[in-house]
Parts: structure tokens; sequence; C-alpha cells
């Protein structure tokens, strides 16, 4: 019997304008995550579709019954994804335009690639998820804490979630493809895929949110594509758009965290390795302590200020 629990959460995004800078201390790491909500509405929409094409091919009850929790977590991460992105389209209008086009191109690969990638884009993927988000909760302090709650709430449940499942997607990729060789081969061509959604919806982000708004250029993640439109700009007889200051959303994090998620990353896409033996962030599991004691889980940083501001 799986141990996965479908929890479903609503963050308020209606209540009140989505700022695009939620953390206003670090408007870098406040974009790249905003890039990560689009990606997670495209992403999320393929495993819905994957998953069901996928169940006829598993013969073991158990994992079946896995990967239909899988699913069903994935399905209530998206819709609350959407949200969030649906608040923030409605400051921008012209970002719906670049919804459309993440949504699009995981339809492509739902249409155009057989299922076994779509499975290993999945594994790959998630493998990765444990060792970044435990470096992200493990910090956030700075990372969420000073935040716009309702933002913070959802990727603090959505990461502690990925850490919750860390195991699923292998297991269902096992099940049914059972070729690590495979998964290796073609992770380059996914985390491309990954890496050319996120950097093209910041470059949206630079055409479509005023830099009063973002306060730094949307490409900040992307260090080598930020570096070369540096280079750019200092050069006279190249016109180089200037779309506002460059800033590490990491940077100001431990380097020896920052290469142990590093290594973390390489590690999950080796053949053999088992997802449920990383280590695992703390606040995780005081998440879903908080969660069982019934704790309001989409304030996690205000909740007992609103309740003490109702007494």
């Amino acid at each position: 019997m799986t141990e996965l629990i479908v929890r479903r959460l609503r963050f308020a995004f209606a209540s009140r304008p989505v700022p695009f800078v939620w953390n206003e201390a670090n408007p870098a790491f406040s974009s790249m995550a905003n890039a990560v909500s689009f990606l997670a509405v495209g992403f999320e929409k393929m495993i819905g579709s994957m998953i069901p094409e996928a169940m006829p091919h598993i013969k073991d009850p158990a994992i079946a019954e896995e990967a239909d929790a899988f699913v069903r977590q994935e399905g209530q991460h998206s819709m609350a994804h959407r949200q969030h992105v649906k608040g923030l389209i409605k400051e921008y209008p012209a970002l719906k335009e670049t919804l459309a086009k993440v949504i699009g191109a995981f339809d492509d690969m739902t249409a155009n690639t057989p299922l076994k990638y779509r499975l290993a884009y999945t594994a790959d993927l998630e493998a990765t998820f444990t060792p970044v988000f435990k470096l992200m909760l493990d910090h956030d302090d700075t990372l969420f804490a000073t935040g716009d709650d309702r933002v913070a709430s959802l990727f603090l449940w959505h990461f502690v979630e990925e850490v919750e499942h860390r195991s699923s997607a292998l297991i269902i990729y096992d099940a049914v493809v059972d070729d690590p060789w495979y998964r290796m081969r073609v992770a380059p061509s996914i985390f491309k895929h990954v890496m050319d959604i996120i950097r093209m919806a910041s470059e949206d982000f630079n055409k479509h949110v005023p830099l009063a708004d973002r306060k730094v250029d949307a490409v900040s993640t992307f260090r080598i594509q930020r570096r070369k439109k540096a280079l750019l700009q200092r050069l006279p007889f190249v016109e180089a758009p200037y779309d506002g200051p460059f800033a590490n959303a990491f940077g100001h994090l431990p380097l020896r965290e920052q290469l142990t998620a590093l290594r973390g990353i390489v590690r999950s896409q080796i053949p053999g390795h088992d997802p449920a033996h990383e280590k695992l962030p703390a606040l995780a599991q005081e998440w879903f302590d908080r969660y069982d004691a019934g704790y309001d889980v989409t304030q996690w940083y205000t909740a007992n200020e609103s309740s003490t501001a109702h007494v």
C-alpha cells in the first residue's frame, strides 16, 4: 500500500494581486521560481496523460497504487501552480502566451515521443529534486520566509511532496521500461528541454514584465547566458538589450552546500541510484508533522499571526 497522501491545498491567489517579485530580498529567486511555476503546469499536465498510458504495462498492484497516488499528487500541484500563474497573468496579460508555449512544448512531447521517453523524462527530472530542494528548504529563512506567504507556502508544499514521492517516478519507470542505461542516455536531451523552457519563460518575463516590477534581468538564472549578455552589452558595435542588473539567486548560500547539491544531481542519474537513500531536508518532516497536527500549511509563515489577529 502506498504511503503517499494526496493533499488538496489552495493558496488564496485570487484574494489580492500576486507580485512578480514575491520575495523582495531576492528578485532573482522570485523570477526563477515564477518560471518553475509555468514549467510545473506543463510538466504535470504531461504526467497526467502519461500515467494512464503506462498503467496497462504495470503488473504489480502495489506499483499501480503508487502510480495512482503519484499522479494525483502531481495533479494537485498543477492546479495550485496554475492559480499562481493565473495571478501573474492577471497582472501581466501577455504572459498568457508564455503559458501557452510551455503547455504546447509538453503537449508536443506527449504527441511525438514514445512512452518510455516520457517516463525517463519524469524519472530523471524527479530524481534531481531531493538534492536540489534540500538545498532550498535548508535555507528557507532567506529563500521563502521573507516573501509573500502564498507563493512561499505553495513552493514549500510542492517541494516537500516531491521529497515524499522521490522514488515514485523511478519505480514506475523500472516497472514499465526497466532499462537504466536508456534513462541515462536520454538525460542530456531531457535537461536541455527543461532548461530551454525555463530560459524561454525568463526571456518572456523580460519582454512582458517591466523592469520596475521584476528588478533584475530574468535570465540571471543562466550563468553562461548572463556572461554572454554582459559581454555583448560592453561591445560598442553590438546592440544588446539591457533588461536590468544581473543577480545570483543562490549567491548567498554556502558554496559547500551548493556543491553537495550538484553532486547529488549527478549521482541521481547513475544507474542503480535509489532516491530513497537520499539525505532529506529537516523542514520536510516538520512540514508533515504540522500538516498532520492540523496547522494551516497554506500560510506557513503567517498562520499563527492570522490566528492571533482574530482572537
